[in-house]
């Protein structure tokens, strides 16, 4: 049986969002009433995840509208464009967070009174949830295709439902082989320093009885070495259409070289919302977090007075590495990204 884990949602001009910080300890809903709210719960992790921030950022902006005072049509596009700048320094790496934005701002601006447009960026926002939701199935079944019997799967970080409006991508290719009938055992690596995987996947696939063992990140090479892993299945912050390179929570890399050298299949599963179509390889910001989450664990430090820490949240991963790229619309290899009409894929 597959549990609904409800990571976001809209409530008469409330946004309640999953604090999942607090998990697997505590369930418990922020609710936030501004654009900048929701900018710092993106920006302390409190969601996190591509496809999630993508409808965060769309319902800050839709609050933004909701509870406007303007008057006309020109003051509330004003107060969305501060509200867009705010929402998109939250954090500079995934994609989908201005690919929601910009959706965001030309309905809008395609809007022809203040009324309208307060009415139509809520229904935006909402429309953006349930596509999320049904392209993370789609990418499911999509992806459980490729899924045997008996597979052993290794993932890294957090691609699950709290990672999207629901329903997940790389667990949501794993949900749904599960569904089928497929036995399948999950190793999830714990994801340092934030432990997405040891906090949030191994949460999530406990909920849906799906066989899961916890490794740290630097087992995963020994395991595969060991003739113990079958597929690697991540997710994405980011996938560049031109050159078929794949950014995505620091460690990816590690994970995907390793597989490489095994044999082993390295499967990225990500709405086409989260592919890049415009960006080029020199325009991708990897986001450098606070030193302080490598130096600390549960505000207890573990290093010693003094030293330095580096802390980028994401790296990038090479098309040579990668075996193919699951989306809703399909599954394909990196090189057949750059030959994909983004508008098409985008139902525009």
């Amino acid at each position: 049986m597959i549990s609904e884990i409800s990571t976001i949602r809209w409530s008469d001009g409330v946004v309640e969002i999953l604090d999942q910080r607090l998990l697997p300890h505590r369930v418990k809903y922020l609710r936030l009433r501004t654009a900048r709210q929701v900018a710092k719960a993106i920006r302390d992790m409190a969601i996190r995840g591509a496809p999630a921030i993508g409808v965060a950022a769309a319902m800050g902006i839709a609050l933004t509208a909701y509870h406007s005072k303007a008057k006309t049509r020109e003051k509330i596009l004003e107060q969305l464009r501060r509200s867009c700048e705010v929402l998109g320094s939250s954090r500079p790496t995934a994609v989908n967070l201005f690919w929601a934005l910009d959706r965001m701002m030309k309905t809008a601006e395609s809007s022809e009174s203040v009324e309208e447009m307060r009415s139509r960026l809520v229904e935006e926002a909402l429309r953006i949830m349930r596509e999320d939701i049904e392209a993370n199935r789609k990418i499911g079944e999509n992806g459980a295709r490729l899924i045997e019997d008996g597979d052993r799967i290794l993932t890294h970080c957090n691609a699950g439902a709290l990672a999207t409006a629901g329903y997940g991508t790389a667990l949501g290719v794993i949900r749904a082989a599960h569904a089928q009938g497929k036995k399948v055992i999950v190793y999830a690596c714990e994801t340092r320093p934030k432990l997405q995987g040891a906090r949030l996947t191994a949460w999530e696939l406990l909920r849906d009885g799906i066989p899961v063992k916890l490794i740290t990140d630097n087992m995963a090479a020994f395991l595969m070495q060991r003739g113990e892993v079958d597929k690697v299945i991540v997710g994405a912050d980011r996938i560049l259409a031109k050159t078929g390179h794949v950014i995505n929570k620091i460690g990816t890399l590690c994970h995907a070289i390793c597989a490489k050298h095994h044999g082993i299949p390295f499967l990225v599963a990500a709405p086409t919302s989260t592919i890049d179509f415009k960006s080029g390889l020199e325009d991708v910001v990897i986001e450098e977090r606070d030193p302080r989450e490598v130096l600390y664990i549960g505000g207890k430090r573990i290093a010693p007075e003094g030293v330095e820490a580096w802390n980028p949240a994401f790296d990038i991963t090479p098309p040579e590495l990668v075996t193919c790229i699951i989306t809703e619309r399909g599954v394909y290899r990196p090189e057949e990204l750059k030959g994909l009409d983004s508008a098409a894929l985008s139902g525009e």
